[in-house]
């Protein structure tokens, strides 16, 4: 089992996805934009080792504009010696990364223009895993997509789509689901059809499920993967923030929530991430957690003085 968050770690002086102004867009902004990227996405992960957090999600704008037409520089074959490092130290350490392109990856949309974008993004994603030299157990997770009135077409348009995908992308592409318009039945039914593993998202699937008690609700996602092409599964974990309109994740990770959690999930293995706003902070706490129930080994996860930064 691997603990991990999204994106941004809190503690460091950087970001893996610096950006600028699509209008300043110049080669040699680009060039040094992805250098600092991706200096900034190996300190986070050897800090994540320092600290057992085994799990992470790279953030989308690692290359800015990755998949836009403006960008016609060479930054594969430019940049493919980092890449590689940042690959060879993920294996060596055996952590797993992910991506999850932004909300406008829509691939049942009825707008061919936002699903061509939405394949480019993807390729563009999954092309960064492949210059890393990483397996298909390192995922690209997105939602099925829109509703436009029609459940069934909308589902139907996902497959047809998915089907079509580069060989390269279909292998990396997982389904969550999640909290207004496709539940985990919905994303099953998308499985059984075209063989996509299914992401499950607890906190999605307490705000909208057709009434799967949650450690039922595991086990059938757990199933939709393949041990040795998808890995264990990979999940989301969070909870409602109290007070707050249903579906807004809850800032910390509640303890008494997440042991609840655990129990459901009872001898499943899962790669968890936590979609909670202090990220590695609540990421040691859960750590702290599996060790005490046996989940984890004494050290992972456990903060020493010499690994603070």
């Amino acid at each position: 089992m691997r603990i991990g968050y999204p994106c941004v770690n809190e503690t460091l002086d950087c970001t893996s996805t610096s950006t600028f102004r699509l209008a300043s867009y110049t080669e040699e902004r680009l060039e040094l934009t992805v250098g600092n990227n991706l200096r900034c996405l190996r300190r986070i992960l050897e800090w994540n080792v320092q600290h057992g957090l085994l799990f992470f999600r790279i953030g989308s704008g690692v290359v800015p504009f990755g998949s836009h037409p403006i960008n016609t520089f060479p930054w594969q074959a430019r940049f493919a010696a980092e890449f590689k490092a940042i690959g060879d130290y993920i294996r060596a350490q055996e952590l797993r990364v992910s991506f999850h392109p932004d909300q406008f990856v829509v691939l049942n949309s009825p707008d061919a223009g936002i699903v061509e974008r939405s394949i480019q993004e993807l390729v563009y994603q999954g092309s960064m895993l492949d210059l890393m030299g990483l397996d298909s157990t390192h995922k690209l997770q997105i939602h099925v997509g829109g509703l436009y009135n029609d459940r069934e077409l909308a589902i139907s348009r996902f497959i047809a789509t998915h089907q079509r995908l580069p060989e390269a992308v279909r292998v990396r592409l997982v389904i969550e689901n999640d909290d207004r318009l496709f539940s985990l039945q919905d994303c099953l039914r998308v499985h059984a059809v075209v063989g996509i593993p299914v992401l499950f998202d607890n906190f999605h699937h307490e705000c909208l499920h057709h009434g799967e008690p949650m450690a039922e609700a595991l086990r059938l996602a757990a199933a939709t993967w393949h041990p040795l092409h998808d890995g264990v599964m990979m999940m989301d974990y969070s909870s409602q923030a109290p007070g707050e309109r249903k579906g807004k994740h809850t800032p910390t990770l509640e303890d008494a929530l997440f042991q609840g959690f655990l129990q459901d999930l009872g001898d499943l293995d899962a790669d968890i991430m936590l979609e909670i706003k202090d990220k590695e902070a609540s990421a040691h706490r859960a750590c702290a957690m599996l060790r005490i129930g046996g989940l984890l080994p004494t050290s992972a996860g456990a903060v020493t003085p010499s690994s603070r930064p």
